[in-house]
């Protein structure tokens, strides 16, 4: 099976929660809310350097792809 990059995700249990889930190294969850992230993997030391590097790049792509979807359902 091929997984889209991003899918979003809601909870009834988390009523104002938005789910971005991240399916591709590294794997996250991160609720839009309040932009607190899950990571879904184990790092090493030398990923975790990557990772912090990185994080801010991958919440900015997981916003921008809620953005997107939310666009495309007001069309």
């Amino acid at each position: 099976m091929t997984l889209p990059k991003f899918i979003l995700g809601d909870n009834t249990d988390f009523p104002n929660a938005i789910f971005v889930i991240h399916t591709e190294f590294p794997m996250f969850i991160i609720n839009l809310e309040d932009d607190e992230v899950e990571w879904l993997e184990d790092f090493d030391q030398h990923d975790q350097k990557e990772l912090e590097m990185e994080t801010e790049n991958m919440i900015k792509e997981a916003t921008a792809f809620y953005d997107r979807e939310v666009a495309r359902y007001e069309e």
